[in-house]
Parts: structure tokens; sequence; C-alpha cells
């Protein structure tokens, strides 16, 4: 990639804050949405099952749009493209806020993930088309700041929102931020011009068969433990439409001279690896922020208000993180910053794995501090490894991908996760309820201490009392060795990428993509 022909302005660094703004909210509406469920439930008058799409709906919607946002840049240019994304994205917000019903709040969030979505790889694109090599790994502290705290923040803030307002506002805060968004880039974002003449050959084809793909795909994943996987009719259908589509579409664009996704941007070693390791931090990144609060209101039965305060230290060890992050790329090997930010994420979730059902804050805090600095260190060097050797003219296509990579891999985690603490707690529950027999000295104890600790002239209402407290017991305690199961699984799917990191080159000073202006 070769130098910028002309240097950083103020206008370009306006208009490219303003993106990294609009990324965050992006980003952060995936997991707002996620602490108020049950506000909106109560709001729609939806079922419990139902209102889970209105996550599923934004989530289906932003994957297929981050890999056809390489495509979309280029026709309308990077000015453009974000200016509607933005515009797009606080209207159907808007929309979500006033929706009355389960299926039009599904509607309004599906657009807004779809249009919302093109706001995440660009900011990643630009990075690498705007900025000098000198400049780049501090701009990729920024954006990978940015893209690793509004998921980890995401659920605190809506819950905020909610106790303080009420649940339009998760969406309503959306609607001036995404305005001001726009104006600022349209104002000041002058980095490449639109090219009109790719619409003469837009592969429709090609964007049904994606959306087919990943959107059938994101729908078994999400949906698939809920439903009983392929004992589900839908479930059992739309696996084979992911199988059929996704073949389709995979040798559809191998195989056209002007593909809509250029997938031979994976033939580049680097980008290959660096993809693989965007899969693995999305299972971290997505995971750890769904697990932590499960373990949190399920076991210690905290509000979402108190699991955003444990949730914090993560985000605090980010900050103070990302400077040092920063720093050390331009002083070690990328590899060897990748290899610490994977070993130091398998420490911490490993740390984390070791619950009991009194754990609190205090117990919690280093492994979430650790947890956020390895995050960081991670995020840097696979930034510059996936993107930054990357030819001007593909950065565009690879910055969807990637991105694309990172959510499929919070998909995989999830659908793993769900499955896995569905399979563990069952056979927690089993082996701890065998204990709790007539035949156990020790249950029998517990039983009758119970039993006249509760009002000693009802006795037989009393021994119920004291079975009900002992089940619950139970329950307890399988979820936390649930929680732990899941935790230290994560903790050797970050421990078997580390030898991956011998595989890559070493990156090679970039330069800057003169080409893109």
């Amino acid at each position: 990639m070769d130098q910028p022909t002309r240097p950083l302005t103020r206008a370009d660094w306006l208009g490219f804050m303003a993106m990294v703004v609009g990324m965050f909210m992006a980003i952060l509406d995936i997991q707002i949405v996620s602490a108020s469920i049950a506000e909106i439930q109560a709001g729609l008058s939806a079922g419990p099952d139902e209102v889970a799409w209105v996550q599923t709906s934004y989530l289906i919607a932003e994957i297929v749009m981050i890999p056809l946002s390489g495509w979309l840049s280029r026709l309308l240019s990077t000015r453009y493209l974000f200016v509607a994304s933005a515009l797009g994205f606080a209207v159907f917000s808007a929309l979500c806020a006033t929706a009355t019903s389960l299926n039009e709040m599904i509607v309004y969030r599906a657009l807004q993930g779809f249009l919302g979505g093109a706001m995440i790889p660009t900011v990643f694109a630009t990075t690498f088309l705007l900025f000098p090599p000198a400049r780049r790994t501090g701009v990729s502290v920024l954006i990978g700041l940015t893209a690793t705290l509004a998921p980890t923040i995401g659920p605190t803030l809506g819950g905020w929102l909610t106790q303080a307002m009420s649940w339009h506002w998760l969406f309503l805060i959306n609607v001036p931020v995404g305005l001001a968004i726009a104006a600022t880039v349209f104002a000041f974002m002058h980095l490449d011009k639109p090219d009109w003449s790719l619409w003469r050959r837009f592969d429709y084809i090609g964007l049904v068969l994606m959306a087919l793909f990943l959107g059938s795909l994101e729908y078994v994943l999400e949906e698939g433990e809920r439903a009983g996987w392929f004992e589900d009719e839908t479930i059992l259908l739309l696996t084979l439409v992911t199988l059929s589509a996704g073949t389709a579409f995979l040798w559809r664009m191998l195989t056209r001279p002007d593909p809509l996704v250029d997938l031979r941007a994976f033939g580049n070693r680097n980008f290959a690896f660096g993809s693989l390791f965007s899969l693995i931090m999305g299972i971290g990144l997505y995971g750890s922020v769904y697990v932590v609060p499960l373990f949190l209101g399920r076991v210690r039965g905290y509000d979402s208000m108190q699991i955003g305060e444990v949730m914090f230290a993560t985000g605090v060890a980010m900050f103070l993180t990302a400077p040092i992050a920063g720093k050390l790329a331009t002083k070690i090997d990328l590899r060897l910053q990748l290899a610490i930010g994977l070993l130091g994420f398998a420490l911490s979730v490993w740390w984390m794995g070791h619950l009991t059902s009194q754990s609190s804050f205090a117990d919690l805090f280093w492994p979430q501090a650790l947890r956020g600095s390895a995050m960081m260190l991670l995020m840097v060097p696979i930034n510059q490894i996936a993107l930054g050797t990357m030819p001007p003219a593909q950065v565009k296509n690879a910055a969807g991908l990637y991105n694309l990579m990172r959510n499929l891999g919070g998909a995989f985690g999830l659908a793993l996760i769900n499955y896995l603490a569905t399979t563990r707690y069952a056979a927690h529950a089993l082996h701890l309820s065998e204990q709790v027999t007539w035949a156990r000295p020790g249950a029998m104890h517990w039983l009758n201490s119970l039993t006249h600790a509760y009002t000693p002239t009802q006795e037989q209402a009393a021994q119920l009392s004291a079975l009900k407290r002992t089940a619950m017991l139970v329950r307890r305690e399988a979820f936390t060795l649930t929680y732990n199961d899941v935790l230290l699984l994560m903790a050797l799917v970050f421990l078997l990428a580390l030898p991956v990191t011998l595989l890559l080159k070493k990156p090679a000073p970039s330069a800057a993509a003169a080409e893109a202006h």
C-alpha cells in the first residue's frame, strides 16, 4: 500500500471521528436491548420466545450488510454510503421507538441493522485508506477500543436508560446522534469518488444467495438450541437452505470476474489467518459478555445496573490498556503481541472459570480487568495483520469480510455456549440431585435443619419449604458449575489458537493507499 498523496487535514479528522461514533452506535445496538428484553416484551405484548427476535432480526440483517458494504462503498463512495447508513439508522431507530406490535418492531429492527451495518466495516477500511503507516497503529487502537467497548457497555447503558426513562429511549437516543454523524461526515469526509459503472454489473443473484446463506445461518445459530435443533422443521429447512445457498454463493463469487464479495482476499495468508483470529475474538468478546451477566443474574440475582457495575472493570481496563497496546505494536513483533493477548484472554476466562455461588464484584474485578486488557492487546495486531498489507483496491472488500468473521464468531460462540449450557446444566443438576437423597446423612441433616428453621406449628408446610429451598440450592449450584464449564472451554479455544500465530508471515511495514485519493 502506497502512502497518501496529501497530508491529513482537520476536516479528515472530524469526518473520521464522526464515523467512529457511528460505528460505536451500530455495534452498541446489538447488545443495548439485552438487559431490557422484559420491558420491551411487556410493551409489545409479546411472548418470551417471540421477543428474542428484537435482537435476532437486527443481527441477521447486519450480518448480510457487512460483506456487501465493500461493493456499496466503491459504488457510492465512502462518504455517501456512510451518510445514507447513518440517516437510515436514525430513521429506523425512531420507528423502533414507535412500534406497537412485535411484527412492526422486527421489521424496523431488521432495517435498522441492515442500514447501520455498513458503518462498521467502512470505518476499518477508512483507517487503512486515509492514514499513513505512522498514524495507523494509533488509529487502530481507537477503532479497536470502540469495537470491543460497545458490546461490553451495551447492556449497562440499556439497563440504565430503561430504568431512568423507558425502553423507547434505547432507540430514541440514536436519532440526534445519527443525524449529527450524517451531517458531519457529509461535510468533512472526502476520501474517494463514486464509481457508478458498478451498478450496471450488479449481481442480483449473488445478493439473493448471500442473503439466504448468511440470514439462514444466523437464524439457525441463534434459534437452534431454543428450538431443539433438527427436531424443529424450520431449523432443519433453514439448515438445508444454508448449505445449498452457501455452496452456490461461494461458487458464484469464485467464478465471476467482478464478484459482489471478492473471496480471493483469503488468498493472502495473513488476511486469512487474521480473519480466523477475528472469528476467535468474536467468540471471546460476545461469549464473555453473554456468560458473565447470565451468572450474575441467575445465580447472584443482580439487576441490570448491578451487572453493569461488575462489567465496568472490563471497560476501564480497555481504556487504560489502549495506549499501551498501541505503543507496544510499534516496538515488538505483532505476532508476539497477538500471542500475549491470546494467552492473557485465556488466563482471564480460566480465572473466571472458578466461580462459586458467592462470587461478587471483588472476586471478578481482576479477571474482568485482565480480560479487558487482553482484548485490547488482541485487537490492534489482528487489525494490522489482516488489513495492513492488503492492496488499496481490496481494502474495502476485505474490511467487510474481516468484520463478518468477528460477527460470525460471536454467532457460533453463542450457539455453542447455549448448547453447552443446556447439556452441562442437565448433567450437573442430575448429579447434584442424586446427592440429595434420604440415604445421605448430610442431606438429611440439612433438610431437618431447614425444616426446624421454618414455622414449627405447620410441619408439613415447613417440610415442603425445606424441599423447595433445597431444590433451589441444587439449581443454583448446577448453574454455577455450568458457567464454569463454559468459561473453561472458552479458555481452551484461545489456548488452541496460540500455535496458529506461528503460521503468520512477519508483518512488513505497510504504506497507506494513495490510490484511494
